[in-house]
């Protein structure tokens, strides 16, 4: 495994440390890399210098934990030769491939001798695949498989070239000079010389063919077979291809779909197709070569092992995600965000749902150009328009149109409306059938199942329907076709490039009419000529747009009918690993878009605006200041009315994607309290809450912070340190923090900048030792008032510890240590020492397998004033009696028991209810009132009726509200 080079590490360290770690894995003379002799062999230095270069990955390949070499991480895509005959009929989707006749090979084969085959003529293959095959990844790792001599090793030179790079030149230049542009050290070397059959043993290789000038007529292209003669770029690659200039070399060329025709087939002896990942298979072992390499931590490993699981039986089912995953770059989308997902660490860069959408279509498409030319004749256009912005307009202005509309499938008629447009020119219509060919299979496929959104009246024909590869694509490119305006009137259009150039301008009359003219036709030139009078007008008109992106984001994050929902990380993992056990009741009926307007946060954040650029997309900085001042004004409004949990998670994740710590804090200044009872916590979502958390200011505080039955683990506790700093009253219970949380809990309590007063940790398996640990915290702590240790599994050595500790903490008011096995003589310790505190009122103590004499003692030492009149009165709550009479908090404890028997034991909790019956039934029989008895007969009722819950086995329903 490569380690990763940093910034400050010199570049010589940098290169001995990778050519250390290649001596064990290669096959190179030991020459080459652990001595220096006096003359090294060109080749020898060529492939040091090319396994280096191709071992360079992307940034984006950083977020899976390491740096890892692209042998630990390749997976060899399907690849079948073709028929040259059959070749055009290769336009239909790779998973028609599956039950191909063709057979299927490696790159090395192609270049096996064959019948045709002779010593004197090399072989020219064509590569070829749609976007997002993986053809490049094929490249990087034949370079290096040949760099390391495990493949093609009966070439003795390899010189790849990048035909974006080749076709920046204008200068004339010979092929021994583009040789030695790129590889200095072989500059002289006589396989390259052209004298006698020499260069049988190159091979030449270029990458992306699509993007270089290539015109093959004899007319136009001069012929030419002396390596050192000066030619353009292009000439000398067709004379190559030609096999007139070094005849004997091999070449291996790959190109997109659309550009099959480029080259004569005359001078093409093989053509090979990759076609992906087109069996479940292929695509488990890219998802194991990538999710059981993020850490060396076991526990991690066995949750990516479970992930894979999953995965694979989502495959297996022949689901929408194996359609989209026979696309190596789907698999990669797919891995980012499980690891986003599932392995997001404190300590490792922020990385953002909308970061790692974005960064995967750089990878695809940056620099990637939408050129003109179908044929082998026609010239591509010099001018270039970015094929990411004609990916907006196009299959984004379909994406927003569903998500508009609450659909997820389309069907051909509604393609062909979308995508083809309006279109007149020959140009136009040319660059309309490229990009059907080479990218839109990328991003829509067929419908392989049965759309539950599918509305009827358009289901009843049996038109073939397709949607988005994966559900959040649509999202994503929803919400960039929006931040980006392409949805504006053409007046807003107009007005919004008059106000830059206005905004631009002197005051100088004629330069501005001049600037003017650039965008107004003459016939209604006049009418803007009242700019000279108000100049602000078309301001405030383009202010309005930017308002109107705001108020949808609002609306979009806060609809009623998406607030029963799942919060939106849970969805993307549904999506990606499907739906295990019952399915979950949805109170939509149409499609939940809730990744849309989290996405038009995130794409307002700088690191993602500046990969935007890249591909041609730009977003300005005063779009993003509008933008986010009406934001603010909405989403301060929204949350003034109450919110269900999942939606308030969807707020958090839309203030994490937005990254912009400012509107993060004066957004939360109005929310006083986060209650995220019953979300399933994860390490992303912890560490989500804890980063939106940090942006506010020292000074601000939570009322409450639930995080009550939200699965949270030692592990999610440390990454909601940072949370619990602005937080008075904190709800951990029903949760599964163990003893070694309790040394954290500890640390929280004893930091003097932390101001907890109430901590809730019922139903947390904390056990005695944790409680000693937890309980080290009272001596120090001024500021706990509140603490619930119920069903915590203390028992009596936990409950004569507390009982000692109590005097060293003097604010403490409520301590509640029901259902915690405590026996009568700890009890009354317990209670004891309660009754000398100096602020303790109320102990809870039901559920505990008190007697009956040890309840009446309860009673009577929480009632009773000690000697001297030292004592006070302490609220004792052990049954829903007190001796004789009904305790005032009887309906308090029945509504415990009733919102926890779920998760409690039924034998026991049903033993202690007929405990309480028998205890009212002695009760009653005291009474001479028949008001008095009534009462009890009431409290009784309500006994019985949790009983009989418990029987039936009932779930409580505690939270419909």
């Amino acid at each position: 495994m490569l380690s990763e080079p940093t910034s400050v590490m010199p570049l010589w360290r940098w290169k001995r440390r990778v050519e250390a770690s290649l001596c064990p894995a290669t096959v190179f003379h030991c020459r080459a890399f652990c001595s220096t002799p006096s003359e090294p062999d060109p080749i020898d230095i060529h492939k040091r210098k090319l396994f280096l270069w191709f071992s360079h990955l992307p940034q984006e390949e950083k977020q899976f934990g390491g740096y890892f070499s692209p042998e630990t991480m390749h997976v060899d895509p399907l690849i079948l030769e073709r028929n040259p005959e059959e070749r055009l009929g290769l336009l239909s989707p790779c998973l028609q491939t599956q039950n191909s006749s063709f057979p299927s090979v490696t790159v090395e084969q192609l270049f096996e001798p064959t019948d045709a085959w002779s010593e004197d003529r090399g072989i020219n293959v064509l590569l070829y695949g749609a976007v997002g095959t993986g053809k490049s990844t094929v490249i990087r790792k034949l370079v290096l498989d040949w760099c390391t001599g495990t493949t093609l090793a009966n070439f003795k030179l390899l010189v790849p070239f990048s035909c974006e790079d080749l076709n920046q030149l204008s200068k004339m230049a010979s092929l021994r000079d583009l040789v030695s542009r790129k590889y200095l050290h072989l500059k002289k070397h006589p396989l390259l010389s052209g004298e006698g059959s020499q260069a049988k043993d190159v091979l030449f290789l270029f990458n992306g063919m699509e993007k270089i000038q290539l015109d093959f007529r004899i007319g136009s292209t001069e012929l030419c077979s002396d390596p050192n003669e000066a030619l353009l770029p292009g000439v000398v690659v067709v004379n190559l291809l030609r096999k007139y200039l070094l005849p004997e070399a091999s070449i291996l060329v790959t190109t997109r779909l659309s550009a099959l025709d480029r080259i004569p087939q005359k001078y093409i002896s093989r053509y090979a197709q990759i076609c992906g990942f087109t069996d479940p298979d292929r695509q488990r072992a890219y998802f194991t070569s990538r999710l059981l390499q993020q850490s060396g931590k076991t526990a991690h490993n066995q949750e990516a092992q479970a992930l894979i699981e999953l995965l694979y039986l989502s495959l297996q089912r022949e689901s929408q995600l194996a359609a989209a995953c026979f696309l190596p770059s789907y698999c990669w989308l797919t891995c980012a965000t499980l690891h986003f997902l599932h392995f997001t660490s404190i300590n490792a860069p922020i990385r953002t749902l909308t970061g790692i959408y974005t960064s995967f279509l750089r990878l695809n498409f940056g620099g990637e150009v939408l050129g003109t030319g179908a044929g082998t004749n026609v010239p591509i256009q010099g001018h270039h328009s970015s094929l990411m912005l004609y990916v907006v307009r196009t299959v984004g202005k379909l994406a927003f149109d569903g998500v508009t509309y609450k659909r997820t499938s389309f069907s051909e008629r509604e393609l062909e409306q979308w995508i083809g447009g309006k279109t007149k020119t020959d140009e136009e219509l040319r660059q309309l059938a490229m990009f059907r060919t080479d990218v839109l299979d990328f991003f829509l496929a067929p419908c392989v199942g049965n759309d539950k959104y599918l509305s009827q009246d358009l289901s009843e024909n049996d038109e073939r329907r397709y949607v988005f590869a994966v559900p959040a694509m649509q999202e994503y490119l929803a919400a960039l076709y929006m931040v980006l305006g392409e949805n504006k009137s053409a007046l807003e259009k107009l007005t919004r490039q008059v106000s830059m150039a206005i905004g631009q301008a002197t005051e100088d009359v004629n330069a501005l009419m001049n600037i003017l003219s650039k965008f107004i036709p003459l016939r209604i030139f006049a009418i803007f000529n009242l700019l000279k009078l108000f100049p602000k007008l078309f301001e405030k008109i383009s202010s309005r747009n930017k308002g109107s992106i705001a108020r949808t984001m609002a609306a979009e994050m806060f609809r009623t009918e998406d607030s029963y929902n799942e919060d939106v990380l849970d969805q993307v993992e549904q999506s990606l690993l499907g739906v295990h056990g019952p399915q979950p009741k949805q109170y939509s009926e149409g499609q939940p878009f809730e990744l849309y307007p989290i996405f038009m946060g995130g794409l307002l954040h700088y690191g993602n605006r500046v990969l935007l650029q890249q591909l041609g997309c730009s977003i300005q900085s005063s779009t993003v200041a509008q933008i986010t001042l009406a934001l603010r004004k909405y989403l301060v409004r929204e949350l003034s009315k109450p919110q269900p949990p999942e939606e308030l998670m969807d707020l958090l994740v839309l203030l994490y994607e937005f990254q912009n710590p400012r509107l993060t804090a004066e957004v939360l200044a109005s929310i006083r309290a986060i209650r995220l009872t019953n979300i399933r916590m994860t390490p992303i979502k912890c560490f989500v809450l804890s980063t939106v958390l940090s942006c506010t200011p020292p000074s601000y505080h939570l009322e409450e912070l639930d995080l009550s039955s939200c699965l949270l683990t030692h592990d999610m506790l440390q990454m909601l340190w940072p949370a619990f700093r602005h937080t008075h009253n904190l709800n951990l219970q029903f949760n599964s923090l163990g003893p070694e949380s309790c040394i954290l809990l500890r640390d929280l309590l004893l930091d003097s900048k932390i101001l907890i007063r109430s901590l809730q940790l019922c139903d947390n398996p904390l056990l005695d030792s944790g409680a000693h640990t937890l309980l080290e915290s009272l001596p120090k702590n001024q500021s706990l008032t509140h603490l619930s240790l119920m069903h915590t599994g203390l028992g009596d050595k936990g409950a004569l510890e507390l009982a000692e500790r109590l005097q060293q903490h003097t604010g403490l008011q409520e301590l509640n240590v029901a259902y915690n096995n405590i026996g009568d003589n700890a009890a009354l310790t317990l209670v004891d020492a309660c009754r000398e505190h100096p602020s303790i009122h109320t102990v809870h103590l039901y559920l505990n397998p008190l007697s009956d004499v040890g309840k009446k003692s309860l009673y009577v030492r929480g009632v009773l004033r000690g000697h001297g009149g030292s004592g006070r009165h302490v609220k004792v709550l052990a049954s829903v009696t007190e001796g004789s009479d009904i305790s005032e908090d009887w309906h308090p404890i029945l509504s415990v028991i009733r919102e926890n028997a779920s998760s409690w034991d039924h034998k026991r909790i049903k033993q202690q209810l007929k405990v309480f019956l028998t205890d009212l039934e002695w009760g009653r029989q005291q009474q001479q009132s028949f008001w008095k008895r009534l009462h009890f007969r009431k409290v009784e009722k309500g006994v019985k009726q949790t009983l009989q819950m418990l029987e039936k086995d009932t779930p409580s329903k505690r939270y419909h509200k």
